[in-house]
């Protein structure tokens, strides 16, 4: 057989096709040898057929093959639709407890008299007291735990998701940073702009520019700062001296490929002061159940460096019921709750032993302890 192109065997598709078969299965007879490797053409056509046949199976199962460009991360819209049920929780002898879900709802903590015992060994809170300025923490089960950014340590990066190791850190440096910035900078917490952690957010995420700036800017139960940041009202109180204390675990996993999804659930603690220089002091408590995507710009419509959110769900202890101003705002000691009456079950704000991402009463109701 001749081949006037030195390069293209003179064979036809369907011959080619039937030379393939064979060589898979041995020829017909049982005994002779299959016939030499194919050609480069050969080999194209034979990765055609194997391509072709893929694509079969994708649109059989019901799914077309992706086209070679971008994939677009989650869309903010779609988390807000599954954002807006909020729970705001009323304490027990005047303390609050509130909290603001996003994605889903949060299951019920256990049912505690104030500074009482869950019987594990977290929870056991510390000789029971009344905090002050120079001890923010007496009588908080957060007394021992560590302050501030030192609480949100990072796990051992490694490749995943065909992401590489160098990615997977980045992820992890990325999400903590965000938290630090959301949760943890003392100017957001007075009430400030949050424009760092707003930096770290990639913008190309459907709806995330538009809704943090309506939150911000119009404050309202659909459009709330609180979901994304932790902000105090400045003219009714002050976290003492960047007195905040955490606790929780971040982990990662693979995502879609070219993907890591980094899960962090912290609880912060804040010992918080009444402004007007009357010294009334008590604390706040926010949960946090963050997850967080870092994509391969090459594979998926995302920015380099930036993150992309996947679900935020958060759970606030001691805040006004039903207010929607983009504040939180802490009910002292003694003093008459602000926000609408407690209607819900009693929680005790420090239990970590179920997630928030299950069901949970979403009615304003009484915490335990703060």
């Amino acid at each position: 057989m001749s081949n006037s192109s030195g390069d293209e065997p003179s064979l036809s598709d369907a011959e080619l096709e039937a030379f393939l078969k064979d060589a898979a299965e041995g020829s017909p007879g049982g005994g002779a040898a299959p016939p030499e490797e194919p050609s480069a053409r050969a080999r194209m056509v034979a990765r055609r057929l194997r391509e072709e046949e893929e694509a079969a199976r994708r649109r059989k199962k019901g799914r077309q093959a992706d086209p070679p460009g971008w994939r677009t991360g989650p869309a903010w819209d779609e988390l807000n639709g599954r954002r807006t049920r909020r729970r705001r929780v009323l304490a027990v002898a005047g303390v609050v407890l509130a909290a603001a879900v996003a994605v889903v709802a949060v299951r019920p903590s256990l049912l505690l008299d104030r500074f009482g015992d869950t019987g594990t060994t977290e929870a056991k809170s510390p000789d029971s007291g009344l905090p002050t300025r120079a001890e923010p923490f007496r009588g908080s089960p957060a007394l021992g735990w560590a302050d501030g950014a030192e609480g949100i340590e990072l796990p051992k990066a490694k490749a995943v998701g065909g992401m590489s190791e160098a990615d997977v850190a980045s992820a992890l440096r990325m999400t903590k940073e965000l938290l630090v910035a959301s949760h943890l900078d003392p100017d957001v917490l007075g009430g400030e702009r949050p424009e760092k952690a707003i930096g770290l957010l990639d913008p190309k995420s459907p709806g995330l520019t538009d809704q943090v700036e309506r939150s911000l800017s119009d404050p309202s139960r659909e459009d709330d700062p609180l979901t994304l940041f932790t902000r105090f009202d400045p003219d009714e109180a002050r976290v003492i001296g960047g007195a905040v204390k955490v606790r929780g675990e971040m982990t990662y996993e693979a995502g879609d490929p070219g993907s890591v999804e980094v899960h962090a659930d912290y609880t912060f603690v804040y010992a918080v002061e009444r402004v007007g220089g009357d010294e009334a002091v008590d604390r706040t408590i926010v949960r946090r159940d963050v997850t967080m995507m870092l994509a391969d710009p090459e594979r998926w419509e995302a920015t380099e460096g930036r993150l992309l959110p996947k679900s935020y769900y958060a759970d606030f202890g001691n805040t006004a019921c039903e207010v929607y101003d983009g504040y939180l705002h802490p009910s002292f000691t003694g003093a008459s709750a602000t926000g609408s009456p407690a209607t819900g079950p009693e929680v005790d704000p420090y239990d970590r032993s179920e997630p928030l991402t299950g069901k949970r009463d979403m009615t304003c109701g009484k915490v335990t302890r703060t």
